[in-house]
C-alpha cells in the first residue's frame, strides 16, 4: 500500500495500511486498491487501478470501453464504508465493526465532469459529514490525474447486519439476527433462531429446535441444543430456549428437553456457564447464577434466580437449588440446595450457614439478614425436626419477611428433601461475620 504523505503520524499510517485488510472480506468486488490517507472518523483517500481486464469493461462499450458512472459512485461509497466501519469512527458499542453494516441511501447532486477509460487510476476522496442517528453525510470526490472526474454527495445509514464468516455452515433456513457474528466453522441448524447483536464463536455448534435471545455470547467449541443424552429419547422435536446476555465459555454442552420431562430446557438472563459446564436435558436455569468450571446438572434440574454453582459441583437429576444459593466447589447435591445458604460436601453435603457475602453482594438488608439467620438456626441448630421446625418459624411473629416466607414454601415443596446436615463449628454465623 501507499506509504502517504510523510507528515502522517506514526499512529495515522498505520490505521491506513490496515483499514482496507480489515474490511475487504466485506465487499464482493472490492473497487477499492489501496488506502492512501486515513484520518479515523473524518477523512479516507483511496485509489483505485483501472485495468482493461475488468468485467465491466466487457460490452461497455465494445470499441470504447468506459467505466460506468454507478461504478464510479459504487467505488466511492465502498471508500466511504471503509471509513465509516473502521473502530475508531464506530466505537466500541457491544457489536464490533463486524457487526455493522453500510447501507447507501441517497445520491445527491451527482457531477460527472469527465470520461474514466482503462489505464486510469481513479483517486477516490471521502469526506465524512453531519450525522443525525443511523444517516451519515458523505462529501465524495473522484480524481484522475488532478483532474476532478465526478463529485457527489452520499447518503449512508450504518446499521447493525448479521457477519458471518465464510468458512460457517449456517443453514438458509436457520434464523440470524442483526449484528449477530458468526464465527469461522461455527455450525447453525435449519431449526435454530438467533437474536440481535450474539456472538457465536468459531467452532461452536447451535442446533436442534434452538432459540438464543439477543446479546449472547458462544465461545467456540461449545455444542448448544443438541439432543439430549437419554435412552428414552427418539428424536422428537424437542426444544431449547435461551434468554438475554448469558455467556457460555469454552465446551459448554447445552441439551434441549425430552417429551418425558415437559419437551424444553430453559435458560434464563445474563448467566454466566465458565468451561465444560453441562446442563442437562429438561433443566430449568433461572437469571443471572454463576456455574464454575465442569459444574454439572443432570436431568429435571431447577435452578433458581441468582445461584453461585462452584466449579466441579454435581448436582443430581430431579433436584433444585433455591434463589441466592452458593454451592461450594466439588460438592455432591442430591437433594434440594436451600435458598440463600451455603451448602458444600459431598455425599452428604452440609449447610455452612447463609450465604452473607453473596447476600449482601446483592443489597440484602441487615433486618433480613437476622431473620434469615434466625430460620437457619431453627431448621440447623434446634433439636427440632423438619417439619416442627418450619412450622415454628412460620408461628415467629419477628421472622416475618418475604425471604423467609420463599425459604419455608421451599422447603415444604421439596419432593426429594432439602439439605440440613449442619456443617459444623464452621457453619457458626459468628464466623461468617
Amino acid at each position: 500500500m501507499n506509504s502517504g504523505p510523510s507528515d502522517l503520524s506514526t499512529e495515522a499510517r498505520r490505521a491506513k495500511v490496515d483499514v482496507l485488510e480489515r474490511f475487504a472480506h466485506r465487499f464482493p468486488s472490492l473497487l477499492v486498491d489501496t488506502v492512501a490517507e486515513h484520518e479515523p472518523g473524518k477523512r479516507l483517500v483511496a485509489f483505485k487501478n483501472v485495468t482493461v481486464n475488468e468485467e465491466f469493461f466487457q460490452g461497455h462499450f465494445p470499441h470504447k470501453p468506459l467505466m460506468p458512472a454507478v461504478l464510479m459512485i459504487e467505488a466511492l461509497a465502498q471508500a466511504a464504508t471503509l471509513l465509516l466501519l473502521d473502530p475508531a469512527t464506530v466505537g466500541d458499542d457491544g457489536l464490533g465493526s463486524d457487526g455493522l453494516g453500510v447501507q447507501l441511501r441517497g445520491v445527491n447532486g451527482a457531477k460527472f465532469r469527465k470520461q474514466v477509460v482503462p489505464g486510469d487510476q481513479l483517486k477516490l476522496v471521502v469526506t465524512l459529514g453531519a450525522a443525525r442517528g443511523p444517516l451519515v453525510k458523505a462529501s465524495a470526490l473522484a480524481q484522475v490525474d488532478g483532474q476532478t472526474v465526478v463529485e457527489v454527495e452520499l447518503l449512508l445509514a450504518v446499521r447493525p447486519i448479521a457477519h458471518i464468516d465464510p468458512t460457517a455452515k449456517v443453514s438458509p433456513t436457520a434464523v440470524v439476527g442483526p449484528g449477530t457474528v458468526i464465527g469461522a466453522f461455527a455450525v447453525v441448524g435449519p431449526h435454530v433462531r438467533i437474536g440481535r447483536n450474539c456472538k457465536i464463536g468459531a467452532s461452536s455448534v447451535v442446533d436442534g429446535h434452538t432459540t438464543v435471545g439477543d446479546g449472547n455470547e458462544i465461545f467456540p467449541f461449545a455444542s448448544i441444543g443438541l439432543a439430549p443424552q437419554d435412552l428414552k429419547y427418539k428424536g422428537e422435536p424437542t426444544r431449547l430456549e435461551i434468554g438475554a446476555g448469558n455467556i457460555f465459555r469454552e465446551f459448554v454442552t447445552i441439551h434441549r428437553g425430552t417429551e418425558g420431562g415437559g419437551g424444553v430446557t430453559t435458560i434464563g438472563d445474563r448467566n454466566l456457564f465458565m468451561n465444560y459446564v453441562h446442563v442437562a436435558h429438561d433443566c430449568h436455569v433461572g437469571n443471572q447464577t454463576i456455574f464454575g468450571p465442569h459444574a454439572t446438572l443432570g436431568g429435571h434440574v431447577a435452578i433458581a434466580d441468582f445461584v453461585n454453582v462452584s466449579a466441579g459441583s454435581a448436582v443430581h437429576q430431579f433436584c433444585r437449588v433455591g434463589a441466592y444459593a452458593f454451592i461450594g466447589g466439588y460438592s455432591v447435591i442430591t437433594k434440594d440446595a436451600l435458598p440463600y445458604g451455603r451448602t458444600v460436601g459431598s455425599r452428604p453435603a452440609r449447610v455452612f450457614g447463609l450465604n452473607l457475602i453473596g447476600l449482601k453482594r446483592r443489597g440484602f438488608a441487615d433486618d433480613t439478614l437476622k431473620k434469615l439467620r434466625s430460620a437457619y438456626r431453627y431448621l440447623t441448630q434446634s433439636k427440632l425436626n423438619t417439619s416442627q421446625a418450619t412450622s415454628r418459624i412460620e408461628q415467629d411473629a419477628s421472622l416475618k419477611c418475604r425471604e423467609v416466607d420463599n425459604l419455608v414454601e421451599f422447603i415444604r415443596t421439596a419432593s426429594r428433601g432439602v439439605i440440613l446436615r449442619r456443617g459444623g463449628k464452621k457453619s457458626d454465623d459468628s464466623a461468617e461475620e
